[in-house]
């Protein structure tokens, strides 16, 4: 069997090669790339609102909490499709891959678009149940306002993304991601500081120039979904809604979505009372996680990469195959982990400079980065053991941890270690390491178990 990231997958038997180290690679590097671009998003709008101040980092990053938390599920859900896609073109049925695109929309589209409009009225009232101060409330509301219409045009590259990336496409997501990125930039630094012939609006601005970068990555999906070639070889063409095609599909996707959400409102809970603890916590917090989506991304990479060869693997019935996958996707994580680590222990200053000058974030900053390599380490494990479990239509058991895990440890002891015990921004992150810790165990634990060999879609 022989995989490119810029043809579709064939369907010949697997080779005793099939799963290696190189062959994840050549599937997840270019969603590494994708990554990395659609971070970059958050990146140059965390970086470039730093020039305005530190309550300014923490509106991103509060505002950018916020519109996750409320959306996540959607986004997880649509991430399904990847599922269907990978193990239907396994199994020699390219013609069936096209329509979960569109069983998936109409499965995501009419709740996301109420969800959307209750945003909208109850905003201010969901930002004060979270207890910012009054400047950093007023600026993640202007950000989030300004963002949301972006919201859906990210469901709809998330959506399409999966089917390229479930047919083993990696490149055109990340051709789209770059496209998005693009704009993004060139508006943000217009929009932020009133260069371009633009208005100056501030925060405001980097949220404006978000929704614009996350629809014009979604355009170029669909384009690319409604190629001739694309089309022909995949069926994409619109179809009728299928009631038992939907239940299939949410029956896997849901739980995806559930756990992303749940994951989501934990953080955000989390991030509520590290708000509570001032504003230049709230900003070296964000800085932190923005540091953390460079390990982050690249196990998504791979995790992605992970469930497409699963998935593949499992439709044409070589578990062989999908157990060398499962071990070449740890491998190629813990390589590119262990790189990040010595990144954070020996440039921990130059990194959290390039997002402000302000000595109180950077103080705060310097031991989270120390305590972050281990995170991401123990992090991408997790990721990567989550992504085999999902190509394999595993994905309740990873709900059921995320569920427990988070709200039943990761809140309670975050919340004990930094504020009952008054250890502050740093003991309550120490509470996320042993969360992640715990959830990668556990995770692994579940794809060694063998249980996804039973599982049907």
């Amino acid at each position: 069997m022989s995989l490119t990231t810029d043809t579709p997958l064939d369907t010949e038997p697997a080779s005793a090669s099939a799963g290696s180290i190189r062959e994840v690679f050549d599937l997840a590097y270019p969603v590494i790339l994708t990554t990395m671009s659609t971070t970059a998003m958050n990146v140059v709008d965390t970086a470039m609102v730093g020039r305005l101040g530190a309550t300014e980092i923490g509106a991103v990053g509060f505002g950018g909490i916020v519109l996750w938390t409320f959306f996540s599920l959607f986004y997880g859900t649509t991430s399904g499709v990847q599922t269907f896609v990978s193990q239907a073109d396994g199994a020699g049925e390219p013609r069936a891959c096209g329509a979960w695109v569109w069983h998936g929309l109409y499965a995501v589209l009419p709740a996301m678009l109420v969800v959307l409009a209750g945003v909208g009225v109850f905003l201010e009232s969901w930002v004060d149940l979270m207890g910012p101060s009054s400047t950093l409330r007023d600026e993640s509301i202007a950000y989030v306002q300004a963002r949301l219409p972006g919201e859906i045009g990210m469901a709809a590259m998330m959506l399409v993304a999966s089917f390229f990336r479930g047919v083993g496409d990696t490149r055109t997501p990340l051709y789209a991601a770059l496209a998005g990125n693009v704009v993004n930039a060139v508006l943000a630094y217009g929009l932020i500081f009133g260069e371009l012939g633009l208005p100056a609006w501030g925060v405001t601005g980097a949220g404006v120039a978000t929704a614009f970068g996350q629809w014009s990555a979604a355009a170029v999906l669909i384009a690319s979904f409604a190629r001739p070639a694309i089309r022909d070889r995949y069926a994409t063409r619109p179809v009728r809604p299928d009631a038992a095609a939907i239940r299939r599909f949410l029956r896997t996707g849901t739980p995806i979505g559930g756990e992303w959400f749940l994951g989501m409102t934990s953080y955000a809970v989390f991030t509520g009372f590290v708000a509570r603890m001032g504003d230049a916590e709230m900003a070296a917090s964000q800085v932190f996680v923005v540091l953390l989506s460079l390990s982050f991304m690249q196990a998504v990479g791979i995790s992605i990469a992970a469930a497409t060869l699963v998935g593949r693997f499992l439709g044409a019935g070589d578990f062989d195959a999908v157990e060398r996958s499962f071990r070449s996707s740890l491998a190629l994580g813990g390589i590119l982990g262990g790189a990040i680590a010595v990144l954070y222990a020996v440039a921990s200053g130059p990194l959290l400079r390039l997002f402000t000058d302000d000595p109180a974030v950077i103080a705060l900053g310097g031991p989270l980065l120390a305590m972050g390599a281990v995170y991401q380490l123990f992090d991408a494990i997790g990721i990567i053991a989550e992504g085999a479990l999902r190509g394999a239509g595993d994905t309740r058991v990873p709900f059921a941890a995320h569920t427990v895990l988070g709200w039943g440890f990761f809140v309670p002891v975050a919340y004990t270690l930094g504020v009952t015990w008054g250890y502050g921004l740093f003991g309550a992150w120490c509470g996320g390491l042993v969360f992640v810790i715990a959830l990668a165990a556990l995770l692994l634990w579940r794809f060694r178990s063998g249980a996804w060999r039973r599982i049907r879609i």
